[in-house]
């Protein structure tokens, strides 16, 4: 083995444990290792399950030897967010009366991750109520970025994005209800894909009470990972049923071959927010790319994303104040409320009979989209219209707020009309405040996340992988 075992992706790892050249054993402690090492600094894992995924390795190391069959990601190690019920371990949400707060049992994506043969070697980080895209809590403290304290980590997975970055496991389970895996992707230039509405099952055994319908229509289930190949061979096994879901819809992976070449929209549109010249450079760069490995790309003016992005955000708010907000106020940190009186002032949330009539528009939206898509299959838009932000950038009252969330209409409105959307980067900047990587955005149809993984595979082999560098500059 030429590099460390730490630094092998999950394709790597699952192939070279099936056939037995390296052991579960030895790459889940090169795993733990590197936790080790990374995460005094990072605070990206909050809970080190290092005994327990060694005695998993050791397992699936007899298994493997006396026959039994293996499955696609045998031997990987992952994480897994604390806002998802793991059994045995706190469901803490970031939110310290609930640091006790143990799983019964696994959550579907849990189950998924174990039935293929992962190994979680630990839980990783949210903000209050997984809530923000920054990444920081009274419970656990604050998650870095491996780049540098000159930029947020994103969140609300941010401690999936960091650790996956840092190489502390190959994948990074996250989710995300208005950006939460896409945020901390673009954050530290990590490669994931948000699932479209259904794809993948979700449920916390924990729950007592149902989530609001819009909770339920926006939020998703995803991975956060180094490579669009690492995607590729895990998806397929976290959109395996589960009957505790009961609105999943059963599909695979891959859909049927679309016509080529495909036509790709391609759009810098910012819906009145300034365009940052680096990130115009990574649009650039993500449309020859995809040229060049063969889709059609046409500029494109696409259905109103601001109106969208604007009614789904506010409806949310709507929802959230009559559902969550006396938790809010009875368990949040004065910070997170501080940021909410924020959302709420910026995003005034609909109620009553206007809320009703917000959700119920929702598929107008959904079917505009659903329209233009038949046309272009992929659209390459901008994620956010400038690098990443600071640390604390929220918590810096109505500018802040603005330019954390208020600018990110391409990522809030693809949640509102449940449709798929990657984050891939394709640029590193070098800025006055440090280097960071800039990631774009790719729409999908809905039910083809695998054409956007494509896509964001197109860019890679021009761009790379942002962990080389990463890496080669920060050990």
């Amino acid at each position: 083995m030429t590099k460390p075992l730490w630094q092998l992706d999950a394709v790597e790892i699952s192939t070279l444990t099936k056939s037995a050249e390296i052991s579960v054993a030895d790459v889940t402690a090169a795993a733990i290792a590197r936790m080790h090492e990374k995460n005094p600094t990072l605070n990206a894992v909050v809970e080190d399950l290092g005994d327990e995924a060694m005695q998993r390795a050791r397992a699936l190391d007899d298994d493997l030897a006396s026959g039994k069959p293996a499955g696609p990601l045998h031997g990987v190690p992952v994480t897994i967010k604390v806002n998802v019920d793991q059994k045995g371990h706190a469901t803490t949400n970031g939110v310290t009366a609930l640091a006790n707060a143990i799983a019964p049992d696994d959550a579907p994506i849990v189950r998924n991750l174990l039935a293929a043969g992962a190994v979680v070697i630990g839980r990783t980080n949210t903000p209050e109520f997984s809530f923000r895209a920054e990444t920081d809590n009274a419970l656990h403290g604050r998650t870095r970025n491996p780049w540098g304290d000159h930029v947020s980590p994103g969140g609300s997975s941010g401690g999936a994005g960091s650790a996956v970055m840092a190489g502390i496991g190959a994948l990074g389970h996250g989710n995300d209800i208005g950006g939460s895996l896409r945020f901390p992707a673009a954050a530290q230039g990590a490669v994931t894909v948000k699932p479209g509405l259904g794809r993948v099952p979700a449920w916390n055994p924990s729950q007592t009470k149902e989530r609001g319908m819009l909770a339920q229509s926006m939020s998703v289930q995803g991975l956060i990972a180094r490579s669009a190949a690492d995607l590729h061979l895990s998806m397929p096994a976290v959109i395996a049923p589960d009957p505790r879901d009961p609105f999943h819809a059963p599909l695979p992976w891959r859909g049927d071959a679309p016509d080529t070449p495909v036509r790709v929209g391609f759009t810098r549109e910012t819906y009145g927010f300034d365009l940052h010249p680096e990130v115009s450079r990574a649009l650039d760069v993500a449309r020859d790319a995809m040229r060049d490995a063969g889709y059609e790309v046409e500029e494109i003016t696409p259905p109103d994303i601001r109106e969208a992005g604007l009614a789904g955000y506010r409806a949310l708010l709507g929802e959230v104040k009559a559902l969550m907000a006396p938790d809010i106020q009875a368990y949040g940190s004065p910070t997170i409320q501080t940021i909410f009186e924020q959302y709420f002032e910026q995003f005034p949330p609909y109620e009553g009979d206007e809320l009703l009539q917000m959700m119920a528009q929702r598929s107008h939206y959904a079917r505009e989209w659903s329209l233009f898509l038949e046309r272009y299959p992929l659209v390459i838009t901008p994620f956010l219209p400038q690098p990443f932000f600071a640390p604390d950038r929220d918590t810096e009252g109505s500018e802040g707020v603005r330019e954390v969330l208020g600018a990110a209409l391409w990522s809030y409105a693809m949640n509102f009309m449940g449709l798929p959307a990657g984050s891939v980067p394709a640029h590193l900047a070098e800025l006055p405040q440090g280097t960071q990587p800039i990631n774009i955005q790719i729409v999908g149809r809905r039910w083809r996340e695998d054409l956007v993984v494509d896509a964001c595979a197109a860019i890679e082999e021009r761009v790379g992988r942002m962990c080389d560098p990463l890496w080669a500059r920060f050990g």
